[in-house]
């Protein structure tokens, strides 16, 4: 009997402490999303102009390695 309660304990603790981070959570307002969304779209071209240069770079080095 205190092995299966053992095992439900954590189980119990866990579903009740997200039950009241969900309850805790809020939906972002327009500001605070258009906020978010900008910086992650910073961040993709940021990566995306990254990657752009290293293959820009890798090509001709490529090429001189390669020797086609």
């Amino acid at each position: 009997m205190d092995q299966i309660l053992a095992t439900i304990e954590p189980v119990r603790q866990f579903s009740k402490d997200s039950i009241r981070l969900v309850k805790r959570c809020s939906k972002p307002d327009r500001k605070e999303f258009q906020k978010i969304a900008l910086a992650t779209a910073v961040g993709f071209a940021i990566m995306g102009f990254i990657g752009f240069f290293v293959k820009l770079i890798h090509i001709p080095i490529n090429n001189i390695i390669v020797g086609a």
